[in-house]
């Protein structure tokens, strides 16, 4: 089964328990939470105690994906936060193996991102030790950008390694996903959808519905 997990980047902050319940009601079961430190990436966005008080208003699955520097230096925090898979980036740690580890030994799931730009052969690694390979159809750290085509030839290059070496595999993608082009990032192999304006621009209820009836066709 295909997931929807929207990005909370555009969502109204203002009305966060409202939106939130708006999700749950279209019947979205993953939340996906962008954290940026302004450093990995240029923009800043939330953290910990905003993820936590999100927790407070649904029981939705926290897909955290972590645009930051050396994320094992907060693996406790999100945990404590209520984050259920924590996705870290391979440029962003100096030892991606001890990353993984310490997810894992924190009791949450854990994925694994790739730039645009990265290639994905060095995957084969560590495919087989982790839940999910995200795929960055945008540069990492602005909301709003236009998908990368690249981003379906690297979609179908993980799905081949996935049926090799973990066929359990989740495979997201992120970064300019709408309801006109999702069915192609489905058809190269992704199974969890990221959308952010698409889902929340407008009727949000509707927005859903649309997506839904991609991902279930």
């Amino acid at each position: 089964m295909n997931i929807l997990s929207p990005s909370l980047l555009s969502i109204d902050f203002n009305h966060i328990e409202r939106n939130a319940k708006v999700l749950d009601e279209a019947g979205v079961k993953w939340f996906h939470l962008d954290v940026m430190d302004g450093t990995f990436v240029r923009n800043i966005s939330f953290g910990p105690p905003v993820i936590k008080c999100i927790r407070k208003v649904t029981d939705s699955f926290f897909d955290v994906h972590l645009m930051i520097n050396e994320p094992i230096r907060y693996i406790d925090a999100f945990a404590d936060a209520g984050a259920d898979m924590l996705t870290v980036h391979y440029e962003a740690c100096k030892d991606l193996q001890e990353t993984i580890d310490a997810v894992k030994a924190a009791g949450m799931k854990v994925g694994i991102a790739v730039n645009p730009e990265t290639p994905v052969h060095w995957l084969e690694y560590y495919i087989n030790q982790v839940d999910m390979v995200l795929i960055m159809s945008v540069n990492p750290g602005f909301g709003g950008q236009k998908f990368m085509p690249i981003a379906l030839t690297k979609l179908q290059e993980v799905k081949a390694l996935a049926e090799e070496r973990n066929p359990e595999l989740l495979i997201e993608v992120d970064g300019g996903i709408t309801v006109d082009n999702v069915r192609d990032v489905l058809d190269a192999g992704a199974n969890v959808v990221v959308a952010g304006s698409a889902v929340f621009k407008g009727d949000k209820k509707a927005n859903i519905a649309a997506f839904m009836e991609k991902l279930n066709a």
